[in-house]
């Protein structure tokens, strides 16, 4: 009768094993994962990725209810995303900033100094446009310096920065050192069915889709608005990169 028991409640533990380690193996294959969106820049990489240091955004909104910090924060989150370039973190870009007593970059040879400091290859330097929290809408302007030789300095309006010509070939390479590479310059508002669209695309393997808003977290919430619109900026800026390097 005991040897009985011993065996019914083997049996019962391993029965009950059976059935942990088959939820567990169920558990692991889990639903399915959908990649998110990425950014590919166009460089060669066999050297190493490029470096790019990225410079606090300036607050041209004329509203103090901004983080420009933060932001920018987000901006440099945006560049590490992107496939084949890396950024470095903002803390040490303002600590050469801080070493070079530079307040903020003004001009080419600003932005020179900051990558020769820094061993960059490249200065993304740009302004917030417009900012909306409740709507939401940010607005930003970007402009890739490479590593040139030294020039004329000649200030940088980040105004203006959007009609800069892009006259250089290669990142790194000798380019006119007083003009960005490549330049963009956009507004994304919430309101707009197109930039809904693109927000849509974003959150994909970004946002659970069966939550209570889904996709559409990204419109509610201005922080997350901020990440989609720092990530497409750089894509934007990017996508410039390849037509440029793509026309010799």
């Amino acid at each position: 009768m005991v040897v009985q028991r011993v065996g019914a409640a083997v049996g019962r533990v391993a029965a009950l094993a059976a059935l942990l380690l088959a939820g567990c193996a169920g558990g692991g294959q889990g639903k399915p994962l959908t990649p998110p969106k990425t950014t590919v820049a166009p460089y060669d990489a066999v050297a190493g990725e490029p470096l790019w240091a990225v410079v606090p955004l300036r607050n041209e909104t004329g509203t103090t209810q901004i983080d420009t910090l933060a932001i920018s924060d987000k901006l440099v989150s945006a560049v590490e995303q992107a496939e084949g370039v890396r950024a470095l973190p903002l803390n040490r870009t303002l600590a050469a900033l801080r070493a070079l007593g530079l307040a903020d970059v003004r001009s080419p040879a600003d932005a020179r100094r900051i990558a020769q400091a820094l061993g960059a290859d490249g200065v993304l330097v740009g302004s917030i446009t417009a900012y909306d929290p409740y709507h939401p809408v940010v607005g930003v302007s970007l402009a890739l310096f490479p590593v040139a030789p030294p020039a004329a300095r000649t200030p940088v309006d980040p105004a203006r920065i959007a009609l800069a010509p892009t006259e250089s070939r290669v990142l790194g390479g000798t380019p006119n050192a007083d003009r960005p590479v490549s330049v963009v310059s956009e507004v994304f508002d919430a309101r707009n069915h197109q930039v809904q669209m693109d927000v849509r695309a974003y959150a994909v393997g970004r946002s659970e889709p069966a939550s209570a808003l889904g996709w559409e977290r990204y419109l509610r919430s201005a922080v997350l608005f901020e990440e989609f619109a720092m990530f497409s900026g750089v894509e934007r800026l990017i996508r410039q990169e390849w037509v440029r390097t793509a026309h010799p």
